[in-house]
């Protein structure tokens, strides 16, 4: 498991899997919001579900984040968009809503830097967002990111279009808490 202050990013197993599906995907505001793609009903257990694990997916990395404190599931987080030939990834995460406000963001971000610039060897981070995702931004400000621009009109969210910001973080930027 890789630990931050609050939370460790593990495996996802099977019985996480319900509960995340419930509280982030099935909830179709967030899971809107969450997706690129267009949100549509699941079947229990269907096979191409997002939350599943399939290792044999390349460039994508997908962690379970529960609190140190007691093991509590609090969400996912990915590394995703894994690019080994420019050294670079994107970010992704989602907590349950009673764990959100609480700092966990800041510190899976956290977590996803260590594993990307340490255990992965990479150069650059990215996070996309959309514009009126504070707590995202804070998060990812928090930890060096840096704003790199405004994609206007790029995501379609439940009837409209919404700009997105795209956010950047090198290595070299990178100042780790010890």
């Amino acid at each position: 498991m890789l630990r931050g202050s609050k939370v460790g990013l593990r495996a996802r197993h099977a019985e996480d899997i319900p509960l995340l599906r419930t509280e982030l995907y099935d909830d179709v505001v967030n899971g809107s919001r969450a997706e690129s793609r267009p949100w549509r009903p699941m079947t229990p257990g269907q096979e191409d579900f997002p939350l599943a694990v399939d290792d044999t997916v390349q460039g994508l990395v997908p962690f379970s984040v529960v609190e140190l404190d007691g093991g509590t599931l609090v969400g996912t987080a990915n590394l995703w968009g894994i690019d080994n030939h420019s050294r670079s990834a994107h970010i992704g995460l989602g907590l349950r809503p009673s764990f959100r406000g609480r700092g966990y963001g800041s510190d899976v971000v956290a977590v996803l830097c260590h594993y990307g610039f340490v255990v992965r060897g990479l150069r650059r981070l990215q996070i996309e967002t959309l514009a009126d995702n504070a707590a995202m931004l804070r998060a990812a400000e928090r930890n060096g990111f840096v704003r790199e621009g405004v994609l206007r009109s790029s995501a379609w969210v439940l009837g409209e279009f919404l700009d997105e910001v795209l956010l950047g973080l090198l290595v070299e930027e990178w100042k780790p808490e010890d």
